[in-house]
C-alpha cells in the first residue's frame, strides 16, 4: 500500500501591492459600459478601488424600504432614490437611500453628485465597519451635508454633519446618536421637516 503523501501547507496569498490598479471614476464606467464586470455580481467604486457590496439580508431591505419610505413622506419635491450610484471625485458608492434635488430627469445622464445631494443613509449591520470608516471618508470629503448610519447592531441612528471636505483626514465635525425614545431631526435646503421617530426605523 502506497503512503499518502503529505503537501506542505498552502500559504495565504497576499497580491503584492505593485500589482493593483485604482481606478477613476471615467475608468469604471467605461469597464461597465463594457461589460468588464459580471453582471450578475454588484460592485462599487470607493476610492479608485472596485470591491463588492456587502450581501444583504431580509432585515436589512426591510430596514431600507422604512427608511425610504418616512424619507419619501416628508421630502415632497426632492428624489427619494434607493441602493443606486453616486458620483464623486473618487468614488462611485450606491448608499442605500439617497435624498437628492429633483426632478427624476435630472439624472438622465447622470448619477446625482455632491451639489445635487442633501442626506445619504447606510443601513449597516455586517457593513458597519466599512461604512463607520471608508464610506464616512468618501462621503465626508465630497462634502455631502449629511450622512446617517442606521445601525442595526445597536438600534440607534448614527448622524454625522459639517463635513471637513477635502483633507488629510476628511471626517464630519458633529456627530449625534439617536436611539429609540429618539426622534431624528430632517432638513433639505434649509427647510426643517417633521422628525423621523427612531421606533419607527426599528419596529
Amino acid at each position: 500500500m502506497t503512503a499518502a503523501t503529505t503537501l506542505p501547507p498552502t500559504p495565504t496569498f497576499e497580491p503584492p501591492t505593485h500589482l493593483l490598479k485604482r481606478f477613476t471614476v471615467d475608468e469604471y464606467h467605461k469597464m461597465i459600459q463594457a461589460g468588464a464586470l459580471d453582471e450578475e455580481a454588484r460592485f462599487e467604486l470607493l476610492e479608485g478601488w472596485v470591491v463588492y457590496k456587502v450581501t444583504k439580508n431580509p432585515i436589512h431591505d426591510m430596514t431600507v424600504d422604512l427608511v425610504h419610505e418616512l424619507l419619501s413622506d416628508r421630502a415632497t419635491g426632492c428624489r427619494v432614490r434607493s441602493q443606486s450610484a453616486i458620483t464623486t471625485a473618487d468614488s462611485e458608492p450606491e448608499p442605500d437611500v439617497v435624498v437628492a434635488a429633483g426632478p427624476a430627469i435630472r439624472y438622465k445622464k447622470k448619477h446625482p453628485g455632491p451639489e445635487d445631494i442633501a442626506l445619504v443613509v447606510e443601513v449597516s449591520d455586517s457593513s458597519l465597519a466599512r461604512d463607520r470608516d471608508e464610506k464616512l471618508i468618501i462621503y465626508a470629503r465630497a462634502g455631502i451635508p449629511v450622512y446617517w448610519i442606521v445601525n442595526l447592531q445597536e438600534q440607534v441612528v448614527e448622524v454625522y454633519s459639517d463635513p471637513t471636505g477635502p483633507s488629510v483626514l476628511p471626517t464630519y465635525r458633529a456627530t449625534h446618536h439617536f436611539f429609540l425614545n429618539d426622534a431624528v431631526p430632517f432638513a433639505v435646503g434649509g427647510q426643517t421637516l417633521p422628525p423621523i421617530p427612531v421606533r419607527d426605523i426599528f419596529p
